[in-house]
Parts: C-alpha cells; structure tokens; sequence
C-alpha cells in the first residue's frame, strides 16, 4: 500500500460525516455496528503502515545523522592531513609533504560525497515528515471517530430500548376506552340493573303464586259454603 493511499483512506475516514449516513441508512444500528467493525480495522491496518512509514523516516534520518556526522569526519581528516602536509614541507620534506596533500584531497572528496548525501536527503526526510504528520493527525481524527461512532450507537441502542417500552405500554393501554373513561362503570351499573331486574322478575312470579293460591282458598270456601247451605236446604225440606 503506497503512502498516498494511506494518506487518502484515512483522510476520507476522518471526513466521514456520520449524521449524514445515518439518514440513508435503513437499518441505523446495523450500518453503526459495521462503520465501527470498518473503522477498527482500517484504524488497525492505518497504524501498521503509519508505523512501516514513520520507520522508514527514521531510517532516512539515521542516514542522514551519518553522512552530516561522516563530513564533519572527513573535513576534520582533511585539514589534519593538509596541516601535516605544511609542516612536513616547511621541514623541506617536500615529497612527504605531497602525499598528505593527497590524502587530504581524498578526504575532502569523501567529505564532499557524504555532504551531497546528506543534502540530496533532505528534501525526502521533509516530505516525509510531513506525510507522517498527516497521517498521525488522520489516525487520530481516526480514533475519534470511532469513539463517536461508539457513542452514537450507544445513544441509538438506549433510544430503540426506550422507544420499545413505550411502545409496549402503549399496546397494553390501547384497549382500554379513553373517549369514555366511565365505560367499565356503565357495563358495571348494567349488571346490577339486570341483578335488580331479575330479583323483581322472580318477586313477581312469587307473588303470582300467593295470589293464585288464595284464589284457590277463596274458591275453597265458597264451595263449602254451597254445600253447607244444600245440607241445610235438605234439612228443611225433611222436617
């Protein structure tokens, strides 16, 4: 994966704009629940190739730190050289004298070497910094993110929860009649009326009862009074 790639996934990742994917999602949770799986291992794979670049970067500036630190090496050859050089050809021993010329001149050369390599370095180590800036500043936006998006579904989780239980109070109290509060009395107050009305009903046929019995006493009477008046008729009748 090139540094361009990383730098570009993480900054669109950072970017992300949750409200917004929420309001196209069907399922909120269930696109919450995979945006923090895809976070946590982008997050994961960002860190590695951040740490495989910052790597790289410390390498670069290793090399760096050694050529500055080989040309200060070489220039402090070459100048002692060139000083032994001097004084050998103040002491007349010229040809001596030019082989430490030489040897300094070899020591420039490397130190001139290890100079542009430490300069043609520079502006890599730079842009690399700076990538890695970037991408620490990404991974971190990253983090964040996550922790929002943890938190978002946190909040989505306690809302469904809450809305599920009014919504189960809500069916258990929709049958019960709430234009007419009174209804369960009135169905009440109907049963006792039909109690009453029963009570009357067999009070009713009670008396219809009595009433017929005494009839038949009255009728009872009657017909012994018929009878006693036939005996005394007869009675008269013989004498």
């Amino acid at each position: 994966m090139s540094k361009q790639t990383i730098l570009g996934r993480v900054t669109q990742l950072a970017k992300a704009n949750i409200n917004s994917l929420l309001d196209q999602a069907e399922d909120p949770q269930k696109m919450l629940d995979q945006l923090i799986r895809d976070y946590t291992s982008n997050i994961a794979e960002a860190e590695q190739a951040v740490a495989t670049t910052i790597g790289n970067l410390r390498m670069l500036e290793a090399d760096h730190k050694e050529d500055v630190e080989a040309a200060a090496e070489w220039g402090g050859k070459a100048l002692a050289a060139s000083k032994k050089a001097d004084g050998l050809r103040t002491s007349g021993a010229a040809a001596d004298a030019d082989k430490f010329d030489n040897l300094a001149k070899v020591a420039l050369g490397r130190q001139m070497q290890s100079e542009k390599e430490a300069k043609t370095a520079e502006p890599t180590i730079a842009a690399q910094t700076e990538v890695v800036d970037k991408l620490k500043s990404g991974l971190d936006s990253m983090r964040n993110k996550l922790t929002e998006l943890q938190a978002k579904r946190d909040e989505l989780v306690s809302r469904a929860k809450t809305a599920q239980a009014q919504n189960t109070m809500m069916d258990a109290v929709k049958n019960i009649d709430v234009l007419d509060p009174t209804s369960d009395l009135h169905r009440f107050e109907e049963k006792v009326r039909r109690e009453e009305a029963m009570a009357l009903g067999k009070q009713e046929l009670a008396a219809s009862s009595l009433d017929a019995q005494f009839e038949s006493l009255d009728d009872l009477g009657k017909t012994s009074e018929i009878e006693a008046r036939l005996a005394a008729l007869k009675a008269g009748q013989a004498a």
